[in-house]
């Protein structure tokens, strides 16, 4: 009898119980798919403790660049609000590369006009602010009411001291070297968003498709579809606040001019719309600092300015922030609250920029990949 088996004999298979086949013997298979007996427990400690300084050293490098991958992450955030306007001029006949250009350029005029005609009157009115503090602090301390609290707290002499000392501007920065890093810092941050915007927007399409492509092909239609509609939410949304925040500034600026505090008027309604682009409790601080700055002046400016933003921010939250964001952002109130919230606790004020767009799209990826899939199993 041949030692061999022929063509023709069947190969037999070692079967369990129940005529399936039997699992294949165990192996003495490490982690890293090597026996056991090649690495001790020395060699495999050390190498899990290399793992986790590993982790822990890129955890830190990742802090230390924290600063830079937030202005990149603004920068990108501003590109994709102005995107729309870009697709608004192609489609009204421009190329992709015309309507950058234009947008660009609209940009760099806006910055130039900002920086050179509206800051030296927002500096003068500033100034004119700081001075007139002091006699605003003794209208406040001739009112009886205000006069029990000095005489218990000596809040007001506190404040004006801090006001009038020339001072406070250094010692809110860390003294008069940490004013003039803080002023270098904030002008090199607002160079580098604004030359990181320009360049994203100009290679926006670009970028789209080489994300879109890491996709896998069966998947690809669907990737770009909620991809697309992700990009538009948040663009709508950064539109959508800056024409809110635009509203908040011209209507504040002519409510100033005709109720006598125009030589203010420049510099609060550049603060008021500033503010209003933060979620929630922007319109309210700049109400607050206007109106606290008529009361000073004339109790019934005061009167006039708390009458104007009451009346204003019911006109700007149930008509005019509707009307904006209803075709961007489709995320209930109490969504926006919380996200808000945690974005501020997390990144301040960017944070709470970013959190109500990122909470749209988590919540469109919800709907659109989580509930389906949920409901077929």
């Amino acid at each position: 009898m041949s030692s061999r088996l022929s063509k023709s004999d069947p190969v037999r298979v070692p079967t369990g119980s129940g005529g399936a086949p039997a699992p294949p013997p165990p192996t003495d298979a490490g982690p890293l798919g090597t026996g056991r007996a090649q690495r001790g427990p020395v060699a495999l400690g050390f190498l899990y403790a290399f793992g986790a300084l590993l982790a822990f050293f890129l955890a830190e490098q990742l802090l230390r660049v924290g600063s830079v991958i937030l202005l990149v992450v603004v920068a990108l955030f501003i590109a994709v609000g102005l995107d729309p306007v870009v697709q608004w001029l192609q489609r009204r006949g421009l190329g992709r590369s015309m309507a950058v250009l234009a947008v660009t350029a609209t940009v760099l005029v806006a910055l130039v006009l900002f920086f050179v005609a509206l800051v030296p009157v927002i500096s003068d009115q500033v100034t004119k602010i700081v001075d007139n503090a002091p006699g605003w602090f003794r209208e406040l301390q001739s009112n009886q009411r205000v006069q029990e609290l000095e005489e218990r707290f000596g809040v007001l002499s506190k404040a004006e001291d801090f006001v009038t000392s020339g001072q406070w501007t250094s010692t809110l920065f860390g003294g008069v070297v940490g004013f003039g890093v803080a002023v270098l810092g904030f002008l090199l941050n607002t160079f580098l968003v604004t030359v990181l915007t320009l360049y994203f927007l100009a290679s926006l399409s670009r970028t789209k498709q080489a994300l879109y492509g890491l996709a896998p092909a069966s998947r690809r239609g669907r990737v770009i579809d909620l991809g697309e509609r992700i990009l538009a939410s948040v663009g709508g949304y950064v539109s959508g606040a800056f024409v809110v925040a635009t509203a908040a500034g011209l209507s504040t600026l002519v409510f100033l001019f005709v109720v006598g505090l125009g030589e203010y008027a420049v510099a609060l309604a550049v603060v008021v719309a500033l503010l209003d682009v933060i979620p929630m409790i922007g319109a309210t601080l700049g109400a607050v600092v206007v109106t606290a700055i008529g009361f000073a002046t004339d109790p019934r400016i005061g009167l006039f300015c708390l009458v104007f933003y009451v009346v204003y921010q019911q006109v700007e939250n149930y008509l005019i922030y509707p009307k904006v964001m209803q075709r961007s952002v489709n995320v209930p109130g109490s969504v926006i609250v919380i996200a808000a919230i945690v974005g501020a606790g997390l990144l301040g004020v960017v944070g709470a920029l970013l959190a109500i767009p990122t909470a749209a799209a988590i919540l469109l990826l919800v709907r659109e990949v989580v509930l389906p899939r949920q409901a077929v199993r």
